[in-house]
């Protein structure tokens, strides 16, 4: 399973599941944007090695950028590999923006 649905992350954020929101878009894309996920952090995804050891391995990590495919995809399949139970936004926040749910200015 390294994939999450709009509405599985809904779901998530919803309930009591502990797990760790990151939003990986290149710095450009997502100053441009303006927005983001609520309870993310964001990290430079050209930085993946400096912060990968950081990420908390004792919950689920859901990985997000622009529109789902090679970042978060990568940051998803290299995070796994380290034994971190890592998925991916389908469709990234341009998906989440598109549902109608809620982001907030950076």
């Amino acid at each position: 399973m390294g994939h999450m649905t709009v509405r599985e992350l809904a779901l998530w954020q919803g309930g009591d599941m502990p797990f760790t929101l990151l939003d990986v878009r290149r710095a450009a894309a997502r100053q441009g944007d303006g927005t983001h996920i609520a309870g993310d952090q964001w990290l430079d995804p050209a930085l993946w090695l400096d912060w990968k050891d950081g990420v908390a391995n004792d919950r689920p990590a859901v990985v997000y950028c622009a529109h789902g495919h090679e970042i978060s995809q990568g940051l998803t399949a290299a995070l796994r590999a380290m034994g971190i139970d890592a998925r991916h936004l389908d469709g990234g926040i341009a998906a989440w923006k598109a549902a109608g749910r809620a982001v907030l200015p950076n």
